[in-house]
């Protein structure tokens, strides 16, 4: 089935924005994930509000330390309040450690709770929805957008709560030490606030297409890695590598961009603040010139501000993080409001005992995002499979076979009529049910980076040594044993380290040893050379005797392992019977099978070519490992 996959950007930032803009409204949609961690992150809020007061307390000793013991010269009390300076100092380090200690845990914690809950929904959303994302995008949003909110669970909320109350707190102080002085401070306050709106809405525009960016780039990256053969085969690696460093070149830009805005806001938080304290300063010099302020007054006023000088400037920071973290976590729920259409009954039905027949009653199908101009793949498809009974079905490439097997697990869900097993519904059924009743073997085989038996028994992990073992030799698949550690062979990821032919093998394996009462191939022998196929087909009679099987034949020999063939023409079933049957009956029939057997003749000169089959297994042991 061909993959339609877009980077999902454009779409899903109008439909995010046009849901929530507000920063606090995306981020409180966290509250389900963070609740459990509540209790410590406010524990940390006040344990480091807690060390805020003790920071700005420091600055009324000294004012007391300057208008009283200093001006008197009484070196007694000196002695003593630069033990309480000391000692809020102590105080202050320790809460801020225990700040540090209670926000560390929580965040991982509510981390993992989020990745778990994200890799539940992509195992749960349909195929159509893989089809569309690109894995690199789901990738990113799974890792580097996860970690950016926990970093500001963990650090930038905390403090940028503190901070702005520190700040709030430490202006009434400035103001209760002189007024004056205060009101130039909170007068430079505003500039410093009209550019933090202005900086939220460029940031926030700017930090999404940055991430966009990152899971376009980490999509290049898992697609150039997983196609290196076809990369190296035709000697494309240098426009790979090109196309690559472009995408990185457009994200290096858009970093710079984003540091240019947070740039820009530390210039004001670091210049006016600054600005402010000088004139403060000349002002505050005047007034005690004049009689109208003490020194100490002054020195609590500059030693408050000094203390208020890092809560200002760290705004710019937690602002960038806090809007990072809103861009991420719209990210991450496009992904979790995505709309499952393919769900268990509120009220399943059963199947007692099955016997195994499979029926398409007027089916009807069109993907998702296909043009509504064109028609439907499936036009009105009719076909029965009866118990026990093997059905090849053929049709020319792009006919829809490989996209009605699918219909019969509900990878897809019919747009039209029905699917049945055993005369049930597949969509009353519930989807564990069906899938153990209905397995699947494709032309394109998927192996995980697990053992040999993983793989195999994935479909079936109770099953017996011996049925592993059945299914096993039934698929010709008992090279195996010649592997490093036989059964427990780490095959590595997507079975790369196999050749097409020992993939398939055991993908077929897989689908044999889940024994179910319905068997999909979706032409699972297409990588075989003659010999290995002949005898696969040989053992695999033994199999289909008791199931039943719907196979898309791209193959004039897999026709012959079939009791009926069906013909699928312009997304409907045209003819069925024997294959004598047709061949004497059906004009577009005979099209067909001289058509397969043009292809199977080019396959087979290609394999016999390769004789990759015949390579001893031990000349492939190095290359398992690898």
């Amino acid at each position: 089935m061909p993959s339609r996959r877009r980077t999902p950007t454009k779409e899903m930032v109008m439909e995010a924005e046009s849901t929530a803009t507000s920063t606090v409204a995306v981020l409180s949609r966290l509250h389900p994930f963070v609740k459990p961690a509540l209790p410590r992150i406010y524990g940390a809020m006040v344990v480091s509000l807690s060390a805020s007061v003790v920071a700005l307390a420091i600055p009324q000793v000294l004012q007391w330390m300057v208008d009283g013991p200093l001006a008197d010269g009484d070196a007694s009390q000196i002695w003593l309040a630069a033990g309480i300076v000391l000692t809020l100092g102590v105080l202050e380090a320790v809460l801020i450690g225990a700040r540090r200690a209670l926000v560390l845990t929580p965040g991982t914690y509510v981390e993992s709770r989020m990745r778990n809950a994200l890799y539940r929904q992509l195992q749960d959303l349909p195929v159509a929805f893989h089809d569309r994302w690109p894995s690199g995008q789901l990738l990113s949003r799974a890792v580097s957008d996860l970690n950016l909110i926990r970093r500001w669970l963990s650090f930038g909320l905390v403090l940028l709560v503190v901070n702005v109350l520190t700040i709030v707190g430490g202006a009434v102080i400035l103001l209760l030490l002189n007024w004056v002085l205060g009101l130039i401070f909170v007068a430079a306050a505003v500039p410093v606030m009209i550019y933090s709106f202005a900086f939220e809405r460029k940031y926030s525009d700017v930090a999404r297409r940055s991430q966009d960016q990152a899971g376009d780039l980490a999509t290049s990256v898992e697609e150039s890695v997983h196609g290196i053969r076809v990369l190296k085969a035709f000697g494309r690696s240098r426009y790979a590598l090109k196309r690559f460093e472009s995408q990185a070149e457009q994200l290096r830009g858009t970093e710079i961009e984003k540091a240019k805005a947070i740039a820009g806001i530390w210039l004001y938080l670091t210049l006016i603040p600054d600005l402010a304290f000088g004139v403060c300063l000349v002002v505050g010099v005047w007034l005690a010139s004049t009689g109208a302020s003490s020194v100490g007054e002054l020195v609590a006023f500059f030693a408050t501000g000094t203390v208020l000088l890092f809560p200002i400037w760290s705004l710019g920071y937690f602002l960038a993080m806090t809007l990072d973290a809103k861009t991420a976590t719209l990210r991450f729920f496009e992904v979790m409001d995505a709309v499952n259409t393919i769900e268990d009954p509120a009220e399943p039905r059963s199947i007692a005992d099955g016997r195994g027949e499979l029926s398409f009653d007027e089916v009807h199908f069109r993907y998702q995002d296909a043009p509504e101009a064109f028609s439907d793949l499936l036009d009105g498809v009719t076909l029965t499979v009866r118990p026990g009974e093997t059905m090849a079905l053929v049709g020319l490439t792009g006919s829809g076979k490989s996209t009605l097997t699918a219909l019969a697990s509900r990878l897809y869900d019919v747009t039209g009529g029905a699917v049945r097993v055993d005369g049930v519904d597949v969509r009353e059924l519930r989807r564990d049910e069906l899938r153990t009743r209905v397995a699947m073997a494709f032309e394109e085989a998927t192996l995980f980076s697990q053992t040999v038996r993983e793989n195999v028994l994935l479909g079936r992990p109770d099953a017996t040594e011996a049925e592993l073992r059945e299914a096993l030799e039934i698929a010709q698949a008992t090279f195996v044993d010649e592997l490093p550690q036989g059964l427990d062979t780490k095959i590595g990821e997507e079975g790369m380290s196999l050749s097409g032919g020992q993939r398939q093998r055991l993908a077929l394996a897989r689908a044999i040893a889940a024994k179910p009462s319905i068997l999909v191939l979706d032409d699972p022998l297409s990588a075989l050379d003659v010999d290995t196929e002949a005898l696969v087909e040989a053992a695999l009679r033994r199999v289909l005797a008791t199931t039943t099987a719907l196979i898309v034949a791209h193959r004039p020999s897999t026709v012959a392992l079939a009791d009926r063939v069906a013909l699928l023409q312009e997304g409907r079933i045209t003819a069925v019977g024997t294959h004598a049957e047709l061949l004497s009956s059906s004009e577009h029939y005979r099209f067909v099978i001289s058509s397969l057997e043009g292809e199977e003749a080019r396959e087979r000169a290609l394999l016999d070519d390769e004789r990759d089959e015949d390579r001893p297994t031990a000349e492939r042991t190095e290359e398992v490992t690898r």
